[in-house]
């Protein structure tokens, strides 16, 4: 029987302002946390979680991004990518992503296009921003929330095993898997840490990459 992996530590642990936790990204230095009961999109201050901002958005379902000045959040029914105005909270545009359907979960903008991770079945896919067409797509383990990227690496959460795993997109091969604390939904990179929501305890937390690649230190 193999092990289950070792819960690793946290650095870092803030309070959310609501209670569905759903997408995470970093920009300008702030957490930027959208919550779909509360039909809300926060901008947080990383060092003591003050709400810097706060617009107003019917719309979120999953995770959020940002590119071009923009914020990019999952929402609508079917899902879709929903263009918000950081400034005013005003929807200024969407993209389909297509087969409409709601497996889409994680978001995540790279210089390479945007990063998707899609359930059932479970895949990570890279797509031309512009048109939305899958450039890539690769299977992977388990079943993902939320996700960021991390130069060549993509990092996803799964909600329902409590686990976060590294896909290395060169190699198409997972590099690292961990346990955290709670159940991940969204998640961002910040240059030096990765966040994750922590969707039962209404908490950000951030963990180190390198114990995500090298979890079994800690068993």
């Amino acid at each position: 029987m193999t092990a289950a992996p070792p819960t690793i530590p946290v650095v870092r642990s803030l309070p959310s302002p609501g209670a569905y936790m759903c997408g995470l990204t970093w920009s300008d230095g702030l957490l930027w946390h959208s919550d779909q009961d509360a039909g809300r999109i926060w901008a947080i201050d990383p060092r003591y979680g003050d709400v810097e901002r706060e617009l107003e958005c019917s719309r979120v379902r999953a995770d959020l991004t940002w590119w071009d000045g923009q914020l990019c959040q999952v929402g609508g029914r079917p899902k879709r990518i929903v263009l918000v105005d950081p400034e005013s909270g005003s929807v200024v545009g969407t993209k389909p992503v297509e087969p409409s359907s709601g497996r889409l979960c994680g978001t995540e903008m790279s210089a390479a296009g945007m990063w998707m991770g899609l359930r059932d079945p479970a895949v990570v896919q890279l797509r031309d921003f512009e048109t939305m067409t899958v450039q890539r797509e690769m299977p992977i383990v388990g079943t993902p929330s939320g996700l960021t990227c991390v130069n060549r690496l993509v990092v996803y959460g799964e909600f329902e095993t409590g686990l976060v795993r590294a896909l290395d997109t060169t190699t198409e091969q997972i590099v690292g898997t961990a346990r955290v604390e709670g159940r991940p939904t969204g998640m961002a990179w910040d240059g030096y840490s990765l966040w994750y929501c922590d969707f039962p305890a209404r908490r950000f937390k951030a963990i180190r990459l390198d114990d995500v690649l090298h979890g079994d230190r800690w068993s």
